[in-house]
């Protein structure tokens, strides 16, 4: 336990110095996708705007599983478009599940922090700059997006939808007692380092490993700010749980394609969330 004690405090000393940006930061964004042939475009093109209005350095990392409606495709001219050094093309033959798509795409990561989110315009970019602003400010090793505090809410999902999501974090608050009010949520911003060691603790797949990651970095003693969640037709709100103050970001229904989420993904989250509760 002492050895613990000192590496959580050795970790927490070699942190930058709270506030301070460095001019060498680069953001490696990583968009899983499967059947986003009309998202992809209009979700890069987003992001690149963000990025360039704002002269942060970034890289985009899309790593497609196999998708039968042409995404891969897509992808490459968007390479071509934007070049190879902004758009990495990283695909793999087959669904292999969201976890493990995480994991192949931080190899090809070349920034220093990682931002994961949704390819199916649910999560605008335009708010990633607070996303960076905010984790300057606290000096967070993690800044979650969450739906689940202060006035927000969620909008735009079906009875069926907002029961599951609600039910899960609610389910997964009195287990776990994980400090965080969203662990399902899929927009966040990592250090690279602190995702790396997550993703060698986290033994999940699917959209549980959303949930692990957030429930070993308080085992690891990594800090996480919350960003609040306002949205069109969804909404979700909350705080940055150190600063105390609140940035309202656009969380966004999908707008082309289905839904990922069916009664295989609902099983394999429960059985995942009693694996964690026995094991953690």
């Amino acid at each position: 336990m002492a050895s613990t004690g000192a590496s959580r405090s050795l970790a927490a000393s070699q942190r930058p110095p709270q506030g301070r940006s460095s001019r060498q930061d680069k953001y490696s964004v990583l968009l899983p996708t499967y059947n986003e042939r009309e998202n992809l475009p209009l979700i890069v093109w987003l992001l690149v705007k963000s990025f360039s209005e704002s002269a942060i350095n970034y890289e985009i990392i899309i790593i497609d599983d196999g998708s039968p409606d042409g995404t891969r495709e897509v992808a490459e001219q968007l390479e071509k478009i934007y070049g190879p050094d902004r758009i990495l093309l990283r695909p793999r033959e087959k669904k292999l599940g969201l976890g493990t798509a995480y994991i192949h795409g931080i190899k090809h990561a070349t920034g220093n922090y990682v931002i994961i989110m949704d390819a199916d315009l649910s999560h605008h970019p335009k708010f990633i700059p607070e996303f960076i602003r905010k984790q300057k400010e606290g000096n967070f090793d993690i800044v979650s997006g969450t739906r689940y505090k202060g006035n927000g809410g969620v909008y735009g999902w079906d009875l069926k939808r907002k029961i599951i999501s609600r039910g899960a974090n609610f389910i997964t608050q009195i287990l776990l007692r994980p400090g965080a009010s969203d662990l399902t949520g899929s927009f966040r911003l990592y250090r690279k380092e602190v995702l790396q060691k997550l993703i060698e603790k986290c033994v999940s797949k699917g959209y549980v490993f959303q949930m692990e990651m957030i429930v070993r970095a308080r085992q690891m003693d990594y800090t996480v700010g919350e960003e609040m969640f306002r949205g069109y037709r969804t909404q979700a709100g909350g705080r940055v749980c150190l600063s105390g103050q609140v940035v309202p970001i656009s969380f966004v229904d999908r707008v082309y394609g289905e839904s990922k989420l069916g009664g295989n993904e609902i099983v394999s989250f429960l059985k995942g969330l009693l694996t964690l509760f026995a094991t953690t």
